[in-house]
């Protein structure tokens, strides 16, 4: 009989692609995800990775059984979804992932609500861009996702999920007090054409939208430095080194020097939760989301 836990770890290193990444989309460390695939290794008498380079890759049996293991996986997953309704008690463990702001701006209040309400609920935090997430939440590889997206770089939503609107968080261009930009009470887009940008890296939906947004103005912009958290872009626009739009979810306090002005037409992500629709049922999700919509709503 093969170990469901070994199971998840190796369906979690062939959907992210290697030890590190699995270990932390399940909340381990590599070297217990490795424990768990080399016991795995034992139990079938199979060689399931092989070394390749600094890494790892899955071997042809490997890859066969992680196909298996996602469908048996998905039925457990349904068993227990379906006992727990019975139970009426958010219970088992709940893997949340979430965009950096909204697990800084959002979730803590979130977390703390469902430790105080559901004891028994063993509620774990993974940060990740939306684009990931919403894959993450489709493979069953987390259970909740907090995302956001924009009006013009919808995030795209795969069949079988359901989605909780929260509503809009409001971005805002961040610059120093003594740029010109600054002098109006609202920035029109059109004036942010020919400046130098401090902006997320490619390959996030921000970036992305950074870049259609001033598309749309007629320019491409001039990303001069790419920086992945938002409290490091408001560092570099403190140092005069650009400018930079940075959504108020999450932002705290601005350093001296730093304004932020709000933008015309106004820019505004749509931030909602992702979550398996076969899953709706399940008390953890309800409980989830509760606390969401309600600290969303007080926010």
């Amino acid at each position: 009989m093969m170990d469901l836990g070994r199971l998840r770890a190796l369906r979690a290193v062939a959907v992210h692609g290697s030890v590190g990444g699995a270990a932390a989309a399940l909340g381990f460390t590599p070297s217990a995800v490795s424990q768990q695939i080399a016991k795995l290794e034992r139990e079938t008498r199979t060689v399931l990775l092989e070394r390749q380079g600094r890494g790892v890759v899955l071997t042809d049996a490997a890859r066969e059984l992680s196909e298996t293991a996602q469908r048996v996986l998905a039925l457990v997953e349904q068993a227990e979804v379906t006992l727990e309704e019975q139970r009426g008690q958010a219970v088992g463990r709940l893997l949340v992932a979430a965009f950096a702001t909204g697990a800084r701006g959002l979730l803590p209040g979130v977390l703390a609500d469902l430790r105080d309400r559901c004891p028994e609920l063993d509620v774990r935090l993974l940060e990740s861009d939306p684009y990931p997430a919403a894959e993450l939440v489709a493979r069953g590889e987390v259970d909740l996702a907090l995302v956001q997206d924009w009006p013009n770089v919808p995030l795209p939503v795969q069949e079988g999920l359901s989605r909780l609107d929260l509503g809009n968080d409001p971005v805002d261009v961040l610059l120093r007090a003594e740029d010109p930009l600054a002098e109006p009470a609202v920035v029109p887009v059109a004036r942010l054409c020919g400046q130098r940008w401090i902006s997320v890296p490619p390959g996030n939906i921000c970036h992305d939208w950074l870049v259609r947004t001033m598309r749309e103005a007629g320019e491409e912009p001039d990303v001069r430095y790419q920086v992945g958290e938002f409290q490091t872009q408001i560092a570099l626009i403190a140092a005069g080194l650009g400018i930079g739009l940075v959504p108020r979810l999450g932002r705290g306090p601005l350093p001296p020097g730093v304004v932020a002005r709000p933008l015309l037409p106004e820019p505004a992500r749509r931030v909602f939760a992702l979550w398996r629709t076969q899953t709706s049922r399940r008390p953890a999700i309800t409980a989830a989301l509760t606390a969401l919509r309600e600290r969303w709503d007080a926010g």
